[in-house]
């Protein structure tokens, strides 16, 4: 394996961790210990080949196809992933259930699905949050703002969405 093609591989895989909002303990700590942050680091720094069998294995651990982490895959030919839209659960809790129910129960649904019960934050899809926004009967935008208004998004969120709706 070529050493460019190592740093490509291994950006991909900060890419997923990152955007799964793990860090490199926190994908020790959710394996159980069978993926080393020290071993999983010097993979996506490209200073570790790694191989087929533990790709394969570390597309499962994310949940995302193999093809997700090779180098020249990238769906769309984008770039750069837009800015990750990062529910604060935190404050999510403190608005009232009939302003934020649906929000709360489609969250707990996500984290269910994942198994991710840190309880602190929760990212989500850009389809996740077209979903919400027909479940409030906004635009994606109005609905951003007003999660913004709430606390429960960050501002950041605004540039996720303009990239998708422009």
């Amino acid at each position: 394996m070529s050493s460019e093609y190592a740093k490509q591989l291994g950006a991909k895989l900060r890419a997923i961790r990152t955007q799964q909002g793990l860090s490199l303990h926190g994908v020790e700590e959710k394996s159980q210990g069978r993926w080393k942050a020290v071993v999983v680091g010097s993979y996506e720094r490209g200073d570790r080949a790694v191989t087929v069998q533990r790709l394969a294995e570390l597309a499962d651990f994310y949940g995302v196809p193999v093809q997700e982490l090779l180098p020249g895959t990238t769906p769309g030919g984008a770039a750069e992933p837009p800015p990750k839209l990062v529910l604060d659960l935190e404050r999510l809790a403190t608005v009232p259930a009939e302003k934020a129910g649906p929000l709360q129960r489609y969250a707990a649904t996500i984290q269910s699905q994942r198994g991710d019960y840190n309880g602190k934050v929760l990212s989500i899809r850009q389809d996740d949050l077209r979903t919400l926004a027909v479940i409030y009967d906004q635009s994606p935008s109005v609905l951003t703002e007003q999660l913004i208004s709430w606390g429960v998004l960050d501002a950041d969120a605004r540039r996720a969405v303009s990239h998708e709706e422009g």
